[in-house]
Parts: C-alpha cells; sequence; structure tokens
C-alpha cells in the first residue's frame, strides 16, 4: 500500500460523510478537506467520488442540501444530515467496528 494519503472506498466515504455532517452542515469541498484534516493526512477522497456519494446520500434520504453563502463570499451547496441520515449513520458505525474487530483478530500476531 506504501505511505501517504490514502484514496477511500465508497461505503467508507460514505460513512465518514455522514459523520462529519452530524457535526455540522458543509459544503463537498469542506467535506473533502475535513476528512483529510481529521484523518491527519491518512485519507483523502477523490472529488469525483465525493460528488457521486453526495448524489446517492441525497437520494437515498440520507443527507439534504440547499445554497448557502460561504464565509468569503462564494455561494456553495450546503449539505445537512437527515434524521434517516442519522439511522444509517448508527447502522454503519456498528458495522464499521465490528469489521475492524474482525479484521484486527485475523491481523494479530499468533
Amino acid at each position: 500500500m506504501g505511505t501517504g494519503s490514502t484514496d477511500i472506498i465508497r461505503g467508507t466515504a460514505d460513512m465518514l460523510i455522514l459523520r462529519l455532517l452530524a457535526i455540522e452542515p458543509m459544503h463537498g469541498w469542506g467535506i473533502g478537506r475535513h476528512i483529510e484534516q481529521r484523518s491527519k493526512e491518512n485519507l483523502r477522497i477523490q472529488p469525483g467520488a465525493l460528488y457521486a456519494s453526495l448524489h446517492r446520500l441525497t437520494r437515498e434520504g440520507w443527507i439534504r442540501s440547499a445554497w448557502r453563502t460561504t464565509d468569503n463570499g462564494q455561494r456553495a451547496r450546503y449539505y445537512t444530515l437527515t434524521a434517516a441520515g442519522a439511522r444509517r449513520l448508527a447502522e454503519e458505525t456498528a458495522n464499521w467496528r465490528r469489521l475492524s474487530r474482525g479484521v484486527a483478530l485475523i491481523l494479530a500476531p499468533e
């Protein structure tokens, strides 16, 4: 795998996006930047994958969007977590924790 940032896969990206939106509404660029910052630059999401996830999450009803003005005066689409999205986040978080425990058991030295 190597060192440096690692691109994240779709299901994981969806979960991370939902988690960030549970904290506060954000625009797409901000979501991508927060993923990099909060992971200490270990994770990144390509813009195409990010916006595909945002469209999918909106279509599923897990997030909604509205145009707003950013702090620097630019118009941007801001995304907000819905109640259905909060439920989905809880399910995905439980699944992720179960999966990561299983992987950790397999990777642990015998």
